[in-house]
């Protein structure tokens, strides 16, 4: 070992020691917020982070901070977040101690991550899959000595978790260029390894074929700061992942909420393997005198005192600072482009989809496309994907395992270097194993990051009853997917929509959810031919937040006027029940096109105009989307309004029947919204 490498391990380790001693030592003061501290672990997490570069990415856990020492960070900025201030780095005063989020050029890069147990594995994984990505593409940076790669922390006990399994799948499937670090300090919280895990990290790896790893002992400065540079060098040189399984002792208590000594019996035997005497010996061994060493040490104390002392006096957020950074502004603010181009047939809406990918897939090396079942030899189980692979390849366009995590997940890593993902999951009803990473990671990631890491990504998702699909293939879930905040959502009711509301969606630095109805897409349930549409021109985009005003009317004096508020199949049901009952001139269709950001002013305008207002949904209304909306429209119109504000969506039943009997009665049609529409202009 270099003696210049010894002595900033140890100062590094002396820091993060006399941290950890310093917060128990004000806990009243420190412990308004909880806090982990790295305390028996800082041997390899100092290991690790001296030999990082600016070019890499890491995902440190909460217990990392002296691997963020050794990045480079000052005890004043993690501090700053240990108390929440204002100029907390990482996120402004928003979320925990030692949850980083950093994007400086001199050091590495850490995308925002949720309070890890796991879950930013798969986000960790997308980033390696990603830089794989643009290295065989050619989007990589060819100036680099050293080929990046990515570093995923992990607790020992957070590898029982399913997601885990999905991401190390992938980065084994794909040879991918990550390290995931697993510090093994046998407990959960108060749950110990022999009560929770068959086997620890380095066995479990065993079963991943590609995946190697091995074993040592963490708390050895010198063995750890060797074992890893053999690892990473083979990481540079091979591009594949690897796991490195370090035992270390947890010295101080799991947070400053949970104390050690309510549930701990080995703390005796921990302190034994502390690693602070070993590497001080080391030092001392490489020719270090004691009074070397006593400098070091008192040199730590003090500047974590002085941090210390300037980070209380900080300024605390102020109220206005709440609502900032929830998104980054998008350029997509107007409807531009030619929307029905003269001279072109219509096409169905699956098709306006396609199209948009393929042109967009064209002029950008950076969108590609992945999911269940969308590689080359099908092309989406709706052909949604058709021919994609076979124009660009399948690099840009390839089939993923069962993971509807790890598809959506991984998009916050495609994302963070530079990258525009376009995922599906294959059905709504899907989505579930996915929301984990949906609300957890992506929609929150820009707004903890305080802007800095904005989750850049498209979720496309099939909704909807159609022929009979049964269960588990017919949902609507919007009102699930509306209340995850930090995410824009569309839900068009025609081709050109789509269309315009994908390119808008790519050129949005934000995530995007887009339902798309399977009825809808090639028009074969009776009257939905209004979902077809002349394809709009390459340079057509339509922004979020802009609804559709149909069969715009004017108020009239003794006739009785409505508004119907509706989207995806409800806007076809709405228009063919007014035109049946021979009322377009009473009735004004709204199709919002957008669940969030949401048309508010043309829904209240059109409202407080025809004083009748029902909105229209597929989904149960209870408890739903729709029946919120009603609410605010209730609240915002309600000296406006001649009637209660109406909703009709399905039945409130636990799922959609297989039976087609039973399947139409579960869902709206145009006879049921028409006799709601008569109920409601006759109140």
């Amino acid at each position: 070992m270099k003696k210049e490498t010894l002595k900033k391990g140890f100062s590094k380790l002396c820091t993060a020691k006399a941290m950890a001693e310093l917060y128990e030592a004000n806990f009243k003061q420190v412990s308004k917020y909880v806090h982990a501290t790295s305390r028996g672990h800082e041997a390899i997490q100092i290991a690790l982070g001296l030999q990082l570069l600016p070019q890499d990415y890491a995902f440190p856990y909460y217990r990392d901070d002296a691997m963020l020492l050794s990045f480079g960070l000052k005890p004043y900025d993690l501090m700053l977040q240990l108390l929440a201030k204002k100029d907390d780095p990482f996120s402004g005063g928003r979320t925990y101690y030692s949850h980083p989020s950093l994007k400086d050029d001199d050091k590495p890069k850490i995308p925002h991550q949720s309070s890890a147990t796991g879950m930013q594995t798969i986000p960790a994984t997308g980033v390696a899959m990603g830089m794989q990505y643009k290295e065989l593409q050619g989007l990589d940076d060819k100036t680099l000595k050293d080929l990046p790669l990515v570093v995923c922390s992990l607790g020992d006990a957070s590898v029982t978790e399913g997601e885990i399994a999905e991401a190390f799948q992938m980065a084994a499937l794909k040879q991918m260029p990550i390290l995931y670090l697993v510090q093994d300090n046998g407990w959960d919280i108060s749950a110990n390894a022999a009560e929770t895990r068959a086997q620890n990290a380095f066995e479990y790896a065993q079963g991943f074929k590609g995946l190697d790893a091995i074993s040592i002992d963490g708390a050895n400065f010198t063995e750890s700061y060797e074992a890893l540079e053999k690892v990473i060098e083979t990481i540079r040189a091979e591009r594949r992942p690897f796991l490195v399984h370090a035992k270390v002792p947890l010295l101080n208590h799991h947070t400053s909420g949970v104390r050690m000594e309510w549930y701990r019996d080995d703390l005796e035997e921990a302190r034994s393997r502390d690693p602070y005497p070993v590497l001080k010996q080391q030092l001392l061994d490489a020719g270090f005198s004691e009074q070397d060493v006593l400098e070091l040490e008192n040199s730590a104390k003090a500047k974590v005192q002085s941090d210390f002392e300037r980070a209380l006096l900080a300024e605390d957020p102020k109220p206005e600072d709440l609502f900032t950074n929830d998104f980054v502004s998008t350029p997509i603010t107007e409807e531009k482009g030619t929307r029905s181009p003269e001279g072109s047939e219509k096409v169905v809406m699956v098709d306006c989809a396609l199209f948009a990918v393929e042109e967009l897939m064209k002029k950008h090396k950076e969108c590609l496309l992945y999911g269940q079942d969308v590689g080359g030899r099908l092309g989406g189980v709706f052909r949604e994907a058709a021919t994609l692979a076979q124009k660009f390849g399948d690099d840009r366009v390839f089939n993923t395992p069962i993971q509807e995590a790890f598809i959506v997940g991984s998009t916050v890593g495609m994302s963070a270097v530079g990258l525009k993902p376009i995922v599906e999951v294959q059905f709504a009803d899907y989505i579930w194993p996915g929301l984990n990473q949906l609300f957890t990671e992506v929609s929150r990631s820009c707004y903890l990051s305080n802007g800095k890491w904005p989750v850049s990504m498209i979720l496309r998702v099939p909704i909807g009853a159609y022929g009979s699909g049964g269960p588990y293939h017919s949902s609507s879930v919007e009102s699930v997917i509306t209340n995850i905040r930090g995410i824009k959502i569309a839900y068009p009711s025609n081709g050109a929509d789509l269309k315009g509301l994908m390119k808008a969606a790519y050129y949005d630095p934000n995530p995007v959810v887009i339902l798309e109805h399977k009825g809808l897409y090639w028009s074969k349930v009776p009257g939905t031919q209004g979902a077809t549409s002349v394809e709009p021109s390459e340079d057509y985009v339509l922004p979020f937040g802009k609804a559709w005003v149909l069969q715009e009317i004017w108020k009239q004096e003794n006739v009785e006027t409505l508004t119907i508020v509706t989207y995806g199949m409800g806007v076809h049901w709405a228009m063919n029940a007014s035109e049946e009952l021979g009322m377009q001139d009473q009735i004004e269709v709204i199709d919002l096109r957008t669940l969030f950001p949401l048309d508010e002013a043309t829904i209240m305008t059109s409202v407080k105009k025809t004083g009748k207002c029902l909105v229209v949904t597929e989904e149960p209304s209870n408890n739903s989307f729709a029946r919120a909306l009603a609410g605010k429209i209730q609240e915002e119109c309600f000296k406006y309004l001649d009637a209660p504000v109406m909703t009709i969506g399905s039945e409130n039943m636990p799922a959609i029947p297989l039976n087609s009997t039973l399947e139409q009665t579960m869902i709206p049609s145009t006879e049921k919204i028409k006799a709601k529409i008569e109920a409601l202009l006759n109140y």
